[in-house]
Protein backbone atom coordinates (compact mmCIF):
# COMPACT_ATOMS: atom_id res chain seq x y z
CA UNK A 1 0.00 0.00 0.00
CA UNK A 2 1.37 3.35 -0.53
CA UNK A 3 0.88 4.56 2.87
CA UNK A 4 3.35 1.83 3.58
CA UNK A 5 6.16 2.95 1.55
CA UNK A 6 5.71 6.44 2.66
CA UNK A 7 5.72 5.48 6.00
CA UNK A 8 8.88 3.55 5.58
CA UNK A 9 10.60 6.52 3.88
CA UNK A 10 9.39 8.64 6.94
CA UNK A 11 10.99 6.75 9.06
CA UNK A 12 14.40 6.27 7.07
CA UNK A 13 14.49 10.33 7.18
CA UNK A 14 13.64 10.22 11.09
CA UNK A 15 16.41 7.31 11.73
CA UNK A 16 19.03 9.77 11.27
CA UNK A 17 18.04 12.53 13.19
CA UNK A 18 19.52 10.94 16.29
CA UNK A 19 21.83 8.94 14.82
CA UNK A 20 24.52 11.46 16.63
CA UNK A 21 23.20 11.52 19.92
CA UNK A 22 24.91 8.70 21.79
CA UNK A 23 27.88 9.37 19.93
CA UNK A 24 28.06 12.99 21.97
CA UNK A 25 30.21 10.83 24.71
CA UNK A 26 32.34 10.25 22.03
CA UNK A 27 32.90 13.67 21.07
CA UNK A 28 32.97 14.81 24.37
CA UNK A 29 36.31 13.04 25.14
CA UNK A 30 38.11 13.04 22.09
CA UNK A 31 37.40 17.27 21.86
CA UNK A 32 37.10 18.18 25.58
CA UNK A 33 33.44 19.32 25.09
CA UNK A 34 31.76 21.30 28.04
CA UNK A 35 27.99 20.27 28.43
CA UNK A 36 26.53 23.06 27.47
CA UNK A 37 28.65 23.01 23.98
CA UNK A 38 27.48 19.12 23.40
CA UNK A 39 23.56 20.55 24.08
CA UNK A 40 24.21 23.01 22.10
CA UNK A 41 25.54 20.72 19.35
CA UNK A 42 22.66 18.43 19.99
CA UNK A 43 20.31 21.34 19.52
CA UNK A 44 21.20 23.36 16.77
CA UNK A 45 19.59 20.76 14.23
CA UNK A 46 16.51 22.99 15.36
CA UNK A 47 17.79 25.99 14.09
CA UNK A 48 18.27 24.24 10.96
CA UNK A 49 14.87 22.60 10.94
CA UNK A 50 12.51 25.49 12.04
CA UNK A 51 13.33 27.94 9.32
CA UNK A 52 13.05 24.86 6.75
CA UNK A 53 10.02 23.49 8.07
CA UNK A 54 8.53 26.94 7.98
CA UNK A 55 9.38 26.97 4.20
CA UNK A 56 8.74 23.14 3.12
CA UNK A 57 4.97 22.74 4.51
CA UNK A 58 3.73 25.50 2.54
CA UNK A 59 6.24 24.88 -0.80
CA UNK A 60 4.41 21.50 -1.08
CA UNK A 61 1.27 23.12 -0.49
CA UNK A 62 1.91 24.83 -4.13
CA UNK A 63 4.14 22.51 -6.31
CA UNK A 64 3.32 18.65 -4.84
CA UNK A 65 4.65 16.74 -1.89
CA UNK A 66 6.80 14.52 -4.62
CA UNK A 67 8.62 17.88 -5.68
CA UNK A 68 9.62 19.18 -1.84
CA UNK A 69 10.02 15.55 -0.26
CA UNK A 70 12.00 13.83 -2.91
CA UNK A 71 14.76 16.08 -2.64
CA UNK A 72 14.51 16.00 1.32
CA UNK A 73 15.17 12.11 1.54
CA UNK A 74 18.40 12.27 -0.93
CA UNK A 75 19.53 15.31 1.50
CA UNK A 76 18.89 13.33 4.71
CA UNK A 77 21.52 10.99 3.52
CA UNK A 78 24.18 13.66 2.44
CA UNK A 79 23.57 14.80 5.52
CA UNK A 80 24.57 11.73 7.09
CA UNK A 81 27.67 11.07 5.05
CA UNK A 82 29.05 14.76 6.14
CA UNK A 83 28.90 13.65 9.61
CA UNK A 84 30.81 10.67 8.75
CA UNK A 85 33.39 12.87 6.84
CA UNK A 86 33.44 15.74 9.69
CA UNK A 87 35.62 13.60 11.72
CA UNK A 88 36.95 15.67 15.13
CA UNK A 89 36.56 18.90 13.44
CA UNK A 90 34.00 20.80 15.97
CA UNK A 91 32.64 22.98 13.19
CA UNK A 92 32.20 20.51 10.82
CA UNK A 93 30.39 18.61 13.14
CA UNK A 94 27.97 21.98 13.80
CA UNK A 95 27.39 22.72 10.31
CA UNK A 96 26.89 18.70 9.74
CA UNK A 97 24.16 18.92 12.99
CA UNK A 98 22.27 21.79 11.18
CA UNK A 99 22.20 20.48 7.46
CA UNK A 100 20.38 17.67 9.21
CA UNK A 101 18.13 19.77 10.79
CA UNK A 102 17.15 21.49 7.40
CA UNK A 103 16.47 17.94 5.40
CA UNK A 104 14.49 16.80 7.87
CA UNK A 105 12.72 19.70 8.32
CA UNK A 106 11.67 19.53 4.60
CA UNK A 107 10.65 15.84 5.03
CA UNK A 108 9.07 15.64 8.42
CA UNK A 109 6.14 18.14 7.79
CA UNK A 110 5.69 17.25 3.97
CA UNK A 111 5.72 13.80 4.56
CA UNK A 112 3.55 13.81 7.51
CA UNK A 113 1.30 15.54 4.79
CA UNK A 114 1.75 13.08 2.19
CA UNK A 115 1.40 10.20 4.49
CA UNK A 116 -2.00 11.67 6.13
CA UNK A 117 -3.60 12.14 2.36
CA UNK A 118 -2.32 8.84 1.23
CA UNK A 119 -4.36 7.32 4.36
CA UNK A 120 -6.97 9.40 3.44
CA UNK A 121 -6.97 8.31 -0.10
CA UNK A 122 -7.27 4.73 1.23
CA UNK A 123 -10.01 5.06 3.51
CA UNK A 124 -8.81 5.61 6.51
CA UNK A 125 -10.75 6.85 8.99
CA UNK A 126 -9.88 10.44 10.59
CA UNK A 127 -6.45 10.56 12.94
CA UNK A 128 -5.14 7.53 11.11
CA UNK A 129 -2.66 9.61 9.16
CA UNK A 130 -1.28 11.54 12.32
CA UNK A 131 -1.13 8.25 14.14
CA UNK A 132 1.04 6.50 11.14
CA UNK A 133 2.87 9.10 10.99
CA UNK A 134 3.74 9.68 14.92
CA UNK A 135 4.80 6.33 14.46
CA UNK A 136 6.79 5.97 11.78
CA UNK A 137 8.75 9.07 13.20
CA UNK A 138 9.02 7.94 16.66
CA UNK A 139 10.46 4.37 15.73
CA UNK A 140 13.20 6.17 13.33
CA UNK A 141 13.60 8.29 16.83
CA UNK A 142 14.60 5.47 18.67
CA UNK A 143 16.33 3.40 15.90
CA UNK A 144 18.55 5.37 14.99
CA UNK A 145 20.71 5.77 18.77
CA UNK A 146 19.93 2.04 19.72
CA UNK A 147 21.79 1.63 16.31
CA UNK A 148 24.60 3.93 16.59
CA UNK A 149 24.86 3.44 20.39
CA UNK A 150 25.77 -0.15 19.90
CA UNK A 151 28.20 0.62 16.96
CA UNK A 152 29.86 2.99 18.67
CA UNK A 153 30.78 0.70 21.31
CA UNK A 154 31.75 -1.86 20.02
CA UNK A 155 32.68 -1.82 16.52
CA UNK A 156 35.18 -0.07 14.61
CA UNK A 157 35.05 3.62 13.61
CA UNK A 158 32.38 4.33 15.73
CA UNK A 159 32.14 8.33 13.96
CA UNK A 160 31.53 7.22 10.87
CA UNK A 161 30.02 3.99 10.39
CA UNK A 162 26.79 4.56 12.27
CA UNK A 163 25.95 7.42 9.74
CA UNK A 164 26.52 5.03 6.60
CA UNK A 165 24.62 2.72 7.71
CA UNK A 166 21.91 5.27 7.90
CA UNK A 167 22.64 6.58 4.30
CA UNK A 168 22.14 2.81 3.18
CA UNK A 169 18.55 2.93 5.03
CA UNK A 170 17.62 6.29 3.39
CA UNK A 171 18.33 4.81 0.31
CA UNK A 172 15.98 2.05 0.72
CA UNK A 173 13.65 4.60 1.70
CA UNK A 174 14.24 6.82 -1.21
CA UNK A 175 13.68 3.66 -3.78
CA UNK A 176 10.14 3.33 -2.00
CA UNK A 177 8.97 7.22 -2.02
CA UNK A 178 10.06 7.59 -5.64
CA UNK A 179 7.18 5.21 -6.71
CA UNK A 180 4.16 7.08 -4.69
CA UNK A 181 1.63 9.01 -6.52
CA UNK A 182 0.98 13.39 -5.94
CA UNK A 183 -1.60 14.15 -3.36
CA UNK A 184 -2.46 16.99 -3.94
CA UNK A 185 -3.82 16.88 -6.81
CA UNK A 186 -5.83 13.97 -5.10
CA UNK A 187 -7.66 16.34 -2.63
CA UNK A 188 -10.84 17.43 -4.16
CA UNK A 189 -10.60 21.15 -5.21
CA UNK A 190 -7.04 21.84 -5.16
CA UNK A 191 -4.63 21.39 -7.98
CA UNK A 192 -1.18 21.79 -7.54
CA UNK A 193 -0.01 25.59 -7.50
CA UNK A 194 -2.85 26.96 -7.87
CA UNK A 195 -5.39 27.16 -5.26
CA UNK A 196 -2.93 26.79 -2.59
CA UNK A 197 -2.27 30.73 -2.21
CA UNK A 198 0.48 32.06 0.98
CA UNK A 199 -2.57 34.47 1.40
CA UNK A 200 -5.08 31.53 2.13
CA UNK A 201 -5.79 31.66 5.82
CA UNK A 202 -3.96 28.86 7.72
CA UNK A 203 -6.55 27.37 9.87
CA UNK A 204 -10.39 27.93 10.17
CA UNK A 205 -12.01 30.64 11.55
CA UNK A 206 -12.15 30.83 15.62
CA UNK A 207 -9.54 28.37 15.96
CA UNK A 208 -6.50 30.69 16.25
CA UNK A 209 -6.24 30.73 19.93
CA UNK A 210 -6.60 27.20 20.19
CA UNK A 211 -3.36 27.16 18.17
CA UNK A 212 -1.05 29.45 20.36
CA UNK A 213 -2.90 27.93 23.60
CA UNK A 214 -3.35 24.61 22.93
CA UNK A 215 -0.97 22.75 19.74
CA UNK A 216 1.71 25.06 20.26
CA UNK A 217 2.71 24.14 23.86
CA UNK A 218 1.71 20.71 23.16
CA UNK A 219 4.38 20.75 19.91
CA UNK A 220 6.90 22.13 22.32
CA UNK A 221 6.44 18.71 24.39
CA UNK A 222 6.66 16.27 21.86
CA UNK A 223 10.64 16.66 21.64
CA UNK A 224 11.20 18.47 25.17
CA UNK A 225 10.14 15.42 27.06
CA UNK A 226 12.42 12.83 25.45
CA UNK A 227 15.53 14.97 24.38
CA UNK A 228 15.97 16.26 27.91
CA UNK A 229 16.55 11.98 29.01
CA UNK A 230 18.92 11.66 26.26
CA UNK A 231 20.56 14.93 25.91
CA UNK A 232 20.83 16.38 29.11
CA UNK A 233 20.75 13.98 32.26
CA UNK A 234 23.59 11.62 30.69
CA UNK A 235 25.63 14.66 30.66
CA UNK A 236 24.78 16.42 34.15
CA UNK A 237 24.40 13.00 35.83
CA UNK A 238 26.66 10.49 36.17
CA UNK A 239 25.10 6.98 34.68
CA UNK A 240 25.54 4.10 36.44
CA UNK A 241 27.96 1.54 34.43
CA UNK A 242 28.32 4.92 31.57
CA UNK A 243 29.35 4.13 28.18
CA UNK A 244 28.34 4.75 24.59
CA UNK A 245 26.33 1.74 24.51
CA UNK A 246 24.00 2.29 27.59
CA UNK A 247 23.54 5.94 26.38
CA UNK A 248 22.08 4.68 23.20
CA UNK A 249 20.11 2.24 24.66
CA UNK A 250 18.83 4.99 27.30
CA UNK A 251 17.49 6.88 23.91
CA UNK A 252 16.43 3.71 22.36
CA UNK A 253 14.18 3.10 25.25
CA UNK A 254 12.91 6.62 25.97
CA UNK A 255 11.73 7.07 21.95
CA UNK A 256 10.98 3.46 21.64
CA UNK A 257 8.35 4.33 24.53
CA UNK A 258 7.07 6.91 21.97
CA UNK A 259 6.65 4.67 19.15
CA UNK A 260 5.02 2.14 21.37
CA UNK A 261 1.80 4.23 22.83
CA UNK A 262 1.23 5.88 19.20
CA UNK A 263 -1.42 3.83 18.36
CA UNK A 264 -3.12 4.71 22.10
CA UNK A 265 -4.51 7.56 20.36
CA UNK A 266 -7.12 5.80 18.50
CA UNK A 267 -8.33 4.81 21.96
CA UNK A 268 -7.53 7.84 23.93
CA UNK A 269 -9.47 10.29 21.83
CA UNK A 270 -9.08 13.85 22.98
CA UNK A 271 -7.79 12.85 26.02
CA UNK A 272 -4.36 11.84 24.31
CA UNK A 273 -2.46 14.82 25.28
CA UNK A 274 -3.46 14.92 28.44
CA UNK A 275 -2.23 11.18 28.84
CA UNK A 276 1.17 12.70 27.37
CA UNK A 277 1.58 15.52 29.57
CA UNK A 278 0.82 13.56 32.72
CA UNK A 279 3.47 11.18 31.41
CA UNK A 280 5.98 13.76 31.01
CA UNK A 281 5.18 15.41 34.44
CA UNK A 282 5.89 12.23 35.86
CA UNK A 283 9.01 11.53 33.76
CA UNK A 284 10.62 14.95 34.70
CA UNK A 285 9.73 14.10 38.17
CA UNK A 286 11.49 10.54 38.38
CA UNK A 287 14.36 12.61 36.66
CA UNK A 288 15.10 15.16 39.18
CA UNK A 289 14.26 12.19 41.73
CA UNK A 290 17.55 10.62 40.02
CA UNK A 291 19.11 13.49 39.77
CA UNK A 292 18.80 14.27 43.92
CA UNK A 293 19.49 10.62 44.44
CA UNK A 294 21.54 9.24 41.87
CA UNK A 295 19.20 5.91 42.43
CA UNK A 296 19.09 3.83 38.73
CA UNK A 297 15.20 3.29 39.11
CA UNK A 298 14.44 6.51 38.96
CA UNK A 299 16.41 6.74 35.30
CA UNK A 300 14.30 3.46 34.50
CA UNK A 301 11.11 5.39 35.36
CA UNK A 302 11.80 8.37 33.82
CA UNK A 303 12.79 7.54 30.29
CA UNK A 304 9.92 5.58 29.32
CA UNK A 305 7.74 7.79 30.91
CA UNK A 306 9.04 11.11 29.05
CA UNK A 307 9.87 8.97 26.36
CA UNK A 308 5.66 8.24 25.78
CA UNK A 309 4.43 11.61 26.91
CA UNK A 310 6.61 13.01 23.45
CA UNK A 311 4.79 9.88 21.43
CA UNK A 312 1.52 10.73 22.52
CA UNK A 313 1.78 14.50 21.77
CA UNK A 314 3.20 13.67 18.87
CA UNK A 315 0.35 11.84 17.88
CA UNK A 316 -2.32 13.97 19.31
CA UNK A 317 -1.27 17.13 17.81
CA UNK A 318 -0.96 15.66 14.26
CA UNK A 319 -4.32 15.02 15.04
CA UNK A 320 -5.28 18.12 15.83
CA UNK A 321 -3.49 20.18 12.95
CA UNK A 322 -5.87 18.09 10.62
CA UNK A 323 -8.78 18.73 11.91
CA UNK A 324 -7.70 22.63 12.30
CA UNK A 325 -5.77 23.03 8.91
CA UNK A 326 -7.92 25.04 6.65
CA UNK A 327 -8.49 23.48 3.13
CA UNK A 328 -5.30 23.70 0.96
CA UNK A 329 -2.92 24.61 3.86
CA UNK A 330 -2.04 21.00 5.62
CA UNK A 331 1.59 21.06 4.65
CA UNK A 332 1.80 24.84 6.58
CA UNK A 333 -0.37 24.22 9.69
CA UNK A 334 1.93 20.66 9.64
CA UNK A 335 5.15 22.82 9.17
CA UNK A 336 3.97 25.38 12.15
CA UNK A 337 3.15 22.58 14.29
CA UNK A 338 6.78 20.73 13.57
CA UNK A 339 8.57 24.07 14.20
CA UNK A 340 6.95 24.67 17.33
CA UNK A 341 8.07 21.00 18.32
CA UNK A 342 11.28 21.44 17.58
CA UNK A 343 11.99 24.25 20.27
CA UNK A 344 11.73 21.70 22.39
CA UNK A 345 15.02 21.00 21.80
CA UNK A 346 16.41 23.90 23.51
CA UNK A 347 15.22 21.88 26.53
CA UNK A 348 18.62 20.76 27.01
CA UNK A 349 20.73 23.60 26.75
CA UNK A 350 18.23 25.48 29.41
CA UNK A 351 18.29 22.60 31.96
CA UNK A 352 22.12 22.59 31.30
CA UNK A 353 22.89 26.46 31.40
CA UNK A 354 20.49 25.91 34.83
CA UNK A 355 21.70 23.22 36.33
CA UNK A 356 25.73 24.69 35.94
CA UNK A 357 24.83 27.79 38.12
CA UNK A 358 22.62 25.65 40.40
CA UNK A 359 22.11 21.61 40.34
CA UNK A 360 20.56 19.33 37.77
CA UNK A 361 17.82 18.64 40.11
CA UNK A 362 16.40 22.38 39.89
CA UNK A 363 15.39 22.54 36.45
CA UNK A 364 14.31 19.41 35.93
CA UNK A 365 11.37 19.78 39.11
CA UNK A 366 10.55 23.00 37.11
CA UNK A 367 9.85 21.52 34.22
CA UNK A 368 7.92 19.25 35.68
CA UNK A 369 6.10 21.83 37.50
CA UNK A 370 5.53 23.21 33.79
CA UNK A 371 4.04 20.39 32.07
CA UNK A 372 1.55 19.85 35.04
CA UNK A 373 0.32 23.47 34.42
CA UNK A 374 -0.26 22.30 30.75
CA UNK A 375 -2.44 19.57 31.78
CA UNK A 376 -4.88 21.78 33.62
CA UNK A 377 -4.95 24.17 30.78
CA UNK A 378 -5.73 20.98 28.24
CA UNK A 379 -8.10 18.91 30.80
CA UNK A 380 -11.68 21.25 29.54
CA UNK A 381 -10.27 21.23 26.24
CA UNK A 382 -10.27 17.93 26.25
CA UNK A 383 -13.20 17.70 28.18
CA UNK A 384 -15.16 19.85 25.37
CA UNK A 385 -14.08 17.17 22.77
CA UNK A 386 -12.03 19.88 20.74
CA UNK A 387 -8.31 18.13 21.54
Amino acid sequence: MNWKRAAFALFAAAAGTNVPTPLLLVYEERLDLSPEVLTTLFGVYAAGLVPALLLAGPLSDRLGRRRVALPGIVLSGLASLAFAAAGDTLALLFLARFAQGVVSGMVFSVGSAWLGELSAAAGAGPGAGGRRAAFAMTAGFSLGPLTSGLLGQYAPAPTVLPYLVHTVLVGVGLAAAVRLPETVDLVPGRRSGTDATPAAPLVRPGDGLLVLSVLAPVAVCVYAFPSTVISAVPLLVELPYGGVAVTGVLAGVTLGAGTVVAGLQRHLGPWTAVVGTVAGTSGFGCAAAFASTGALPWLVLAAPLLGAGGGLCLAAGLTLTARLAAPSRLGALTSLFLSFAYLGFAAPFVIAVVARATTATLPLAAAAALAALLTLRLVPVASSGRL
